[in-house]
């Protein structure tokens, strides 16, 4: 009965991994993927790497598991196809971003092809779609929404009538 109270608690209570607050009733599986730069495939990647039951709760991991799964986010020992930054283009290495640098370095991405003036640089600039989608029906961000229809006496009931007609 004392185990259940103290399970409970730790349930309930929120958890800290890599800056992120996750709550302590997602399981372990689900709850890595609220961090910004771990997928499905890497949260499931870090669970069968570090030998961490998918389907335990956050609330329930020790310090010490916890502590483990932040220094394995931060230098992942997996094959390059899980990582989200392959062969960089500054060092050439393969690495995984998380949080804000994964934010910046994108940004970064963004200024440096527009700064070389690619076609993909273009586009963004003219913040049209990149990636091929068509633009016929979409992406019209300049236009000015429709008028709608009027409604009947609100406005033309308050106005005077036309005087060209009555003589």
């Amino acid at each position: 009965m004392v185990e259940q109270k103290i399970q409970e608690k730790r349930e309930e209570r929120l958890v800290r991994i890599l800056s992120k607050d996750i709550e302590g009733k997602m399981k372990v599986y689900v709850g890595l993927t609220k961090i910004k730069g771990v997928s499905w495939a890497f949260s499931n990647a870090v669970c069968k790497s570090l030998k961490i039951d998918k389907n335990k709760t956050i609330g329930s991991l020790t310090e010490d598991e916890i502590k483990k799964i932040s220094e394995f986010i931060k230098n992942p020992k997996l094959p390059a196809y899980l990582l989200n930054r392959q062969k960089d283009i500054e060092s050439g290495e393969e690495r995984h971003l998380i949080g804000t640098d994964l934010d910046l370095r994108k940004d970064f991405d963004i200024k440096r092809l527009k700064k070389i003036k690619s076609y993909k640089g273009l586009r963004h600039t003219s913040k049209l779609p990149v990636r091929g989608q068509r633009t016929k029906a979409h992406f019209r961000t300049n236009r000015k929404k429709g008028s709608g229809i009027k409604k009947k006496g609100g406005e033309s009931a308050s106005k005077k009538p036309y005087e060209g007609a009555k003589k």
